[in-house]
């Protein structure tokens, strides 16, 4: 272990190392076998991290696996709050729902210091499920301590965490994983095999949504409850001031229970809902990091003491010569299609995943079509089979990848670091009013500057050809354009002298 003494947040991720990067995603396909392998029937022991609400789900699933007699186990369990039986939550709620003995031989293992957790050799992974503000401390630490790590998304509160959390995969070859659960739906990497092959030209734009509405204010129906106290919840760990984690403040119930409406503990719908979205868009486009964010929006209803918008939009821009936009607002929830875009074509996702997606050809040509006159309508359609559960696909796979000690699971580190960074930039861009660039080789963030715009007009009075996204194997396929043949009229006219004469 690790000195657990007191250090800032900067402090605990320069000592994480500085190896750069982590394995490129892959398809949930047969795992190679890297270093020592668990046998397929030796139990794999998990304590889980926080126990709210989503963690809740994830024990059902766990619990109803351990009772089909699989070889899993849940051994220990970490939470702030005493937790009770009327909100179905905490830390001693969630012992009882598995089985643990807090008085008895598992008292050890059912704690309000995650450490003790990971003191514990007879834990093999763990499943971290707190505030977006405690994943990279507890990400690293686990994974320092010899754990595989499965990590709620964000995978981070900060775009410097999420780059040392990727670099610590790197460095200690436990498995890492990402809860976002639409990456077990095969979609997303069918549709990057397409758009690699050329099927929809030079790819322009992603775009996606995540809209919603409440009477009562987004992330209000988590409950409060009286006995969420001083005395209930260690309000000091929850923070994570020791560890410079957020600043100190008096305790307050909404802060806790409702943590996704404050800057110091999450990001709103932009690390809670966006990420969901943009992840899987970003794995089927064949991007990553993006090179130029802007956000937008702002808080227009929802004035009930939160921090974070009920309106946002994010707009990144990639080297790769492509765009992707993501909106929501969370007083409205009619969404937006989830589209890909390229030259040639578009691919087009239906709202339910068993529904699968279409592939709807452009016509070029040669003139400009009104407004909503392409409705992408039509096309080829693609219905890959879908997993039961999602939650439960992503747990499956991870659990293989620990066995065979594959650390390309389904969501890995190098694209939970792309789909932070791209929101997280999103969030700075709005909250400072201004945009930003980001150096994919260095992880440096800047103040955007209109070299971006520049450098594109230069290409194009070079006659440059388009970047491609990562994978891509098409060649020139749906990524030139062609001529008339009254532009070869076309130059300056230097002394008189007509250019096409020449």
């Amino acid at each position: 272990m690790r000195d657990n003494g007191k250090v800032h947040r900067r402090g605990f991720l320069e000592s994480a190392g500085a190896v750069a990067g982590a394995a490129a995603a892959s398809s949930a396909y047969a795992h190679p076998f890297v270093g020592g392998v668990k046998g397929a029937n030796e139990k794999i022991n998990i304590a889980v991290l926080g126990s709210g609400g989503r963690a809740q789900e994830h024990l059902r699933i766990l619990l109803r696996m351990k009772k089909e007699q699989q070889p899993v186990d849940l051994v220990g369990i970490c939470d702030v709050w005493d937790g009770n039986d009327d909100v179905r939550r905490g830390l001693y709620f969630s012992a009882k729902r598995c089985g643990l003995d807090a008085e008895g031989k598992d008292k050890d293992r059912i704690t309000k210091d995650y450490r003790k957790i990971l003191e514990n050799k007879d834990i093999d992974a763990v499943l971290i499920a707190t505030p977006d503000h405690w994943h990279a401390k507890m990400s690293i630490d686990a994974m320092e301590a010899g754990k595989d790590v499965y990590c709620e998304k964000p995978m981070t509160h900060t775009i410097d965490e999420a780059r040392k959390v990727a670099e610590a995969v790197k460095r200690t070859k436990q498995v890492f994983t990402v809860g976002v659960q639409s990456t077990a739906d095969p979609r997303w990497r069918m549709a990057n095999e397409m758009i690699t092959s050329g099927k929809i030209g030079h790819v322009m734009q992603g775009q996606t949504s995540y809209y919603r509405n409440s009477p009562n204010g987004q992330w209000r129906y988590y409950p409060l409850s009286r006995d969420m106290n001083p005395k209930t919840v260690d309000w000091k760990m929850f923070l994570g001031t020791d560890f410079g984690l957020a600043p100190e403040m008096p305790f307050n119930r909404a802060k806790y229970a409702q943590w996704r409406c404050y800057w110091d503990f999450g990001g709103g719908m932009y690390t809670d809902l966006f990420v969901h979205q943009l992840t899987h868009l970003i794995l089927a486009m064949g991007v990553r990091l993006p090179r130029r964010v802007v956000g937008a929006g702002g808080l227009y209803l929802e004035y009930d003491g939160r921090d974070v918008p009920d309106m946002a939009t994010v707009v990144a821009d990639y080297d790769e010569g492509c765009q992707v936009l993501i909106s929501a607002t969370m007083c409205n929830d009619v969404q937006l299609p989830e589209v890909i875009r390229g030259h040639t074509g578009t691919i087009m996702f239906e709202g339910h995943p068993q529904d699968g997606f279409r592939v709807v050809a452009q016509k070029l040509e040669g003139r400009p079509a009104p407004p909503g006159a392409n409705k992408g309508e039509g096309g080829e359609k693609f219905t890959p089979k879908q997993p039961g559960e999602d939650t439960r696909a992503l747990w499956e796979h991870f659990l293989s990848c620990i066995r065979s000690r594959n650390t390309e699971t389904l969501c890995p580190a190098d694209l939970g670091y792309a789909a932070i960074s791209t929101v997280n930039l999103g969030v700075q861009s709005y909250r400072e009013g201004k945009a930003y660039y980001m150096n994919k080789d260095t992880g440096e963030v800047s103040e955007a500057d209109r070299s971006w715009a520049a450098n594109w007009e230069k290409r194009s009075h070079e006659r440059g050809k388009p970047n491609q996204v990562a994978g891509w194997k098409a060649g020139e396929e749906g990524s030139l354009l062609g001529a008339y043949p009254y532009q070869k009229l076309e130059g300056d006219w230097v002394d008189g002298k007509d250019p096409a004469s020449a």
